[in-house]
């Protein structure tokens, strides 16, 4: 099939009460200024320099999580008098002190301050009025399950607002208080599990994006999610939950999912996580979940634990990948991909070093291994390796979830390769395309972005958010003047490779990534 390519691209887009919403729900209250009604009260926003834009930060779309709202699902957003000046983001999910490390410089990182329980704020930007009805964009962030926040630079909305589309972010809660499971927890709910307080986050966002979104111009029939990394995660995980059934129409995922078990973000059962949950209380020296709730956030935060997504028999009522076997998901067109150098490696093995451990670790499968990932020189090693982390912990898992909804047929999928090296100073070059890079160009955000760009790059953001905007639109990224991204086959196996000349070609490393999927599921 005749290969596209593309260098460059033109540009291509006062207080009232719950009684009265729950009547009336959100709609604007002026046309004359940036004043808008939505569930709790009434709200305003932020003109951009050029007017153009408007964008509303720090709007709460559910109750603070604190007190004996801790490790609760969320809750309805209380309401408040007067208009609520939505002029700054609200303070990010209880975490570490965000430092900088490896490539991620402050670009990529939360603002130092404020963190806080109280962290359920969404972030809207918009061009449009009431009335219209633009297609809606929901942003979720990465950060591991134990970090992150919707106020991080590269995660501005104005650039794909002014395109067109309605950009919310949002944040959820992360780290033990938003996947601490505990036997106690799971008595009290009314549908028998906890954990995954996070997820549910997400959930309330979608439910307010459907409430209120009309007001802003937005069409909530026509909504897209999209995360990476961790936020990557929670879309695989929203795709297969039946509790955000119909609030959402398509999804993207860069970098991550859940469908081969990922070494870094494990994920586990209610009964392994609630047995996870009651040794935490025992190091917290908390004999039930009601000191658990008085205990400042600070001390909870020091005690050592790991908490990331369960199969909680509620949000997810079985394994991930089983509910994508079973044809039990949301049936949504996908966007789903991978970077081309995203790996946590610190340090490199020497060839003989490396080879040694490959035969130790892999056994009688140890040639054909070196044979998709040789060791013939200290260089080639050190790239070996480099997809090893690659492949085991982002690509190996997009690589099933395009080949199982390939065969599926149900829905489309398109698949993606982010290989651009973004342009570094002489501490940063060696981390190339590296994981979370790609996010800039699909946002159009490189002005975020402390880089030395090159020629090739403001045309590549063009290009990548021109797509994005297209399947935020209509569920096919393709359109005029765009080299055509066909949805992935398993026959044909093309992906769209995003670089300083980008086209569709046969997805690269396919060979690798069946080998490494088929030992997985064969248990080895």
């Amino acid at each position: 099939m005749k290969k596209q390519f593309v260098r460059g691209i033109c540009p291509v887009l006062a207080g009232i009460t719950l009684m009265f919403y729950s009547f009336k729900g959100a709609e604007s209250v002026s046309k004359n200024d940036d004043t808008i009604r939505v569930e709790g009260g009434s709200i305003s926003g932020v003109k951009s320099a050029d007017g153009d834009i408007t964008a509303y930060k720090g709007i709460p779309f559910a109750a603070p999580p604190v007190g004996e709202l801790r490790w609760k699902a969320p809750q309805p957003v209380i309401s408040w008098q007067g208009i609520k000046k939505c002029n700054a983001f609200g303070p990010s999910p209880m975490q570490g002190k965000p430092v900088p490390f490896m490539v991620y410089t402050p670009e990529f990182l939360i603002p130092e301050t404020p963190i806080s329980e109280d962290c359920l704020y969404l972030n809207v930007w918009t061009k449009a009025h009431k009335g219209e009805k633009h297609p809606v964009f929901l942003w979720i962030y990465g950060g591991g399950f134990s970090s992150g926040g919707a106020g991080v630079p590269i995660y501005d909305g104005e650039a794909m607002a002014k395109k067109g589309v309605i950009f919310v972010s949002a944040n959820y809660r992360v780290g033990v208080f938003g996947f601490l499971a505990h036997p106690d927890l799971t008595k009290e709910s009314p549908n028998h599990a906890s954990g995954n307080y996070g997820l549910l986050d997400q959930v309330a966002a979608l439910k307010w994006i459907k409430k209120n979104i009309a007001a802003f111009g937005g069409d909530p029939d026509n909504v897209t999610i999209d995360g990476q990394s961790a936020g990557s995660m929670s879309v695989n995980a929203l795709v297969a939950s039946p509790v955000a059934h119909g609030l959402f129409n398509r999804a993207i995922a860069e970098s991550g999912s859940f469908m081969i078990a990922n070494p870094l973000i494990p994920t586990t059962t209610l009964k392994a996580a609630e047995e996870q949950g009651v040794k935490f209380a025992e190091s917290a020296k908390a004999h039930d979940i009601a000191d658990l709730r008085k205990m400042p956030a600070e001390d909870l935060m020091k005690i050592q634990g790991r908490f990331s997504p369960i199969t909680d028999g509620y949000v997810l009522p079985e394994p991930i990948y089983q509910i994508f076997a079973e044809g039990k998901q949301n049936n949504v067109p996908v966007i789903t991909g991978w970077n081309a150098d995203e790996s946590f490696v610190m340090s490199f093995k020497k060839k003989d070093e490396y080879v040694a451990q490959i035969k130790k670790q892999y056994g009688a499968d140890a040639d054909e291994f070196l044979k998709y990932y040789p060791g013939n020189t200290d260089e080639e090693a050190a790239r070996s390796q480099v997809k090893i982390s690659r492949d085991q912990t982002f690509a190996m898992s997009g690589y099933k979830w395009i080949t199982l909804q390939s065969q599926q047929g149900k829905a489309p999928i398109y698949a993606y390769n982010f290989n651009r090296k973004l342009p570094a100073t002489p501490d940063f070059v060696k981390y190339g395309a590296f994981h979370t890079g790609e996010v800039a160009y699909v946002m159009d955000d490189l002005k975020f972005l402390n880089r030395p760009w090159e020629p090739a790059d403001q045309p590549l953001a063009t290009l990548m958010s021109a797509y994005w905007v297209n399947f935020i639109t209509t569920g096919n990224p393709n359109g005029q003047g765009l080299p055509d991204w066909l949805k992935y086959d398993n026959a044909t196996q093309q992906a769209m490779i995003f670089d300083a000349t980008s086209g569709k070609q046969t997805l690269p490393d396919k060979e690798e990534l069946k080998f490494m999927v088929d030992r997985v599921e064969a248990g080895k």
